[in-house]
């Protein structure tokens, strides 16, 4: 039998002892676990980019990985902690929204987790990721049923930022949802919802500046160009060749992004 399977997605970063400390809580209780860092370097508070990060991974995980999304500006308030059980995976987080783009047109359970028993003994009212998610991710993985930690909810807060709006004709508003590491713009506009964009002219604005390429490949751009380009997630990014296309256009998470076909 494989070692059970917990990943770890934050805004902690990794100057703190945070992370490490949720990793020790699941160690006591699971030591055999595998754990996988997602990322740590969400920007504080940053829901909608923390949704987008766990929706990109989690697909390429095995059934039953257990995932742990802790981006909570409303730690210690009446927030619910929540389970939610998707595509044959466990995932845990804060009622605010952070799972959206996991469960968004899935098949999806919700659970209020009230089971306190399976927290540690003292709960604090700002590191619930130690307390309260650690805890259950490793009680989980370890094969507590679901149905233990709470009752099904409907109600759970569905952020729909996964789709754009039309606008036109030929035209739709649509948001950035994350800024890479590299600077490019990755946007909620989706391949599947476009599917012949190769074949018309695609413009995007960005900010005050219209992007009037498509590209297929990043080095297809000249140096600083900015360009369209299908990423690896099938989301529309803009990027500029062995630059960031945020600081070129001035554009961050959350910024709306129109999109026209010609």
């Amino acid at each position: 039998m494989k070692a059970p399977l917990i990943t770890l997605t934050t805004d902690f970063g990794l100057a703190d002892h945070f992370v490490g400390t949720m990793k020790g809580v699941i160690l006591g209780i699971t030591p055999a676990v595998r754990i996988v860092d997602i990322s740590h370097a969400i920007p504080p508070f940053a829901v909608t980019e923390a949704s987008f990060v766990i929706a990109q991974a989690a697909p390429y995980f095995p059934p039953k990985t257990v995932h742990v999304v802790v981006v909570d500006p409303g730690v210690g308030t009446s927030r619910r902690p929540i389970l939610v059980e998707a595509m044959g995976q466990y995932f845990l987080g804060p009622d605010n929204g952070v799972l959206s783009m996991v469960y968004t047109g899935r098949p999806h359970k919700a659970r209020h987790i009230t089971a306190e028993r399976y927290f540690l003994r003292e709960v604090s009212q700002t590191f619930h990721g130690r307390d309260v998610f650690a805890p259950i991710a490793a009680h989980l993985a370890k094969g507590l049923a679901p149905a233990k930690l709470g009752k099904r909810v409907d109600d759970h807060l569905k952020i729909d930022f996964s789709k754009p709006v039309r606008t036109g004709k030929r035209a739709w508003t649509g948001t950035v949802l994350k800024v890479d590491a590299f600077g490019n713009l990755i946007t909620n506009f989706h391949i599947t919802e476009f599917p012949h964009l190769r074949s018309v002219r695609p413009v995007m604005l960005a900010g005050v500046r219209m992007v009037e390429r498509l590209a297929e490949n990043y080095a297809e751009a000249a140096p600083g160009e900015p360009v369209i380009i299908v990423g690896s997630s099938g989301f529309l990014e803009v990027a500029a060749n062995q630059d960031s296309a945020a600081r070129i256009l001035g554009v961050g998470v959350g910024a709306p992004m129109e999109l026209s076909l010609y």
